[in-house]
């Protein structure tokens, strides 16, 4: 099997080809997606999607076992998702991209960003942490107790109580909430619990301090799975990271916080030089 030969700054890192399906859409400078554990690309970025695709190349991995990448036979290891990931970009003809990464898909963005510096024009980190404070520690257990005793629906229910706010979880109605809980349930991939066992294991503070690339970290406030305090880590161990407040959002974005989030990213990467955006 042939493999790209990546030098980093101070490490030369082996690219095999990716094995991930990989969603690619639009034209324009290259935006690289990682998704959160447990989710997907059109899941976890919605309609931000065609929006972004009007002016940028968009390139969206799943993970092993989400969309259509096979389940993995080994437990994942952040290293490997991280250039599985890069590999995807250069297969689809970019050798650079800013990365927006999304719950663990921020991890995955900041180990991509240790790994391939010279290929990372920016980062945006929204929902993200560095490693799995106890609250998400214990999120991330709950998953993997639930889904090894088949309690699916049980584990759909924790999903919609960790990912949406107070306010929204009141705004449905008891029948349209089983649906939701349904419909989550429906729409969790195969790959869920190893995507979660690697949420607990992740660990990416050492390299915080090394990254270069200009970083927009997105902190909802209501987050009650990934607490925005690690959002607050991340932004303090990023030099010259921007960090920006979505007032009261959830873990899983409303429309109307994706609304201001793309907002938010448009902003930050019309700052950047145009063929880095």
């Amino acid at each position: 099997m042939s493999e790209f030969s990546v030098v980093g700054m101070n490490t030369e890192h082996a690219l095999l080809p990716s094995r991930l399906d990989v969603v690619i859409k639009g034209s324009g400078p290259a935006l690289l997606l990682a998704h959160g554990a447990g989710g997907g690309v059109h899941g976890n970025f919605g309609h931000a999607l065609d929006d972004l695709a009007r002016d940028h190349t968009l390139i969206g991995p799943h993970y092993p076992g989400a969309g259509g990448s096979a389940v993995a036979t080994e437990p994942l290891e952040l290293d490997e998702l991280a250039d599985q990931l890069v590999a995807s970009a250069l297969a689809a003809g970019q050798e650079s991209f800013a990365v927006l990464g999304e719950s663990l898909g921020s991890a995955v963005a900041v180990r991509i960003a240790a790994r391939h510096p010279e290929r990372v024009t920016a980062l945006v980190l929204t929902a993200g942490f560095p490693v799995a404070d106890p609250v998400l520690g214990l999120v991330a257990q709950l998953v993997k107790a639930l889904a090894g005793a088949g309690q699916w629906s049980e584990l759909a229910r924790l999903a919609c109580l960790s990912c949406l706010s107070p306010t929204d979880l009141a705004s449905i109605a008891p029948a349209d909430l089983e649906a939701m809980v349904a419909q989550t349930r429906t729409g969790m991939p195969p790959g869920t619990v190893d995507h979660f066992d690697l949420v607990s294991r992740v660990d990416v503070r050492a390299d915080l301090g090394n990254l270069s690339a200009p970083t927009l970290v997105v902190a909802p406030t209501g987050d009650r799975m990934v607490l925005p305090e690690s959002s607050y880590r991340l932004a303090a161990g990023i030099p010259g990271a921007k960090l920006i407040e979505l007032p009261g959002a959830a873990h899983v974005l409303n429309e109307a916080d994706r609304t201001t989030w793309l907002r938010h990213v448009r902003a930050f990467l019309g700052t950047l030089p145009t063929a880095s955006a």
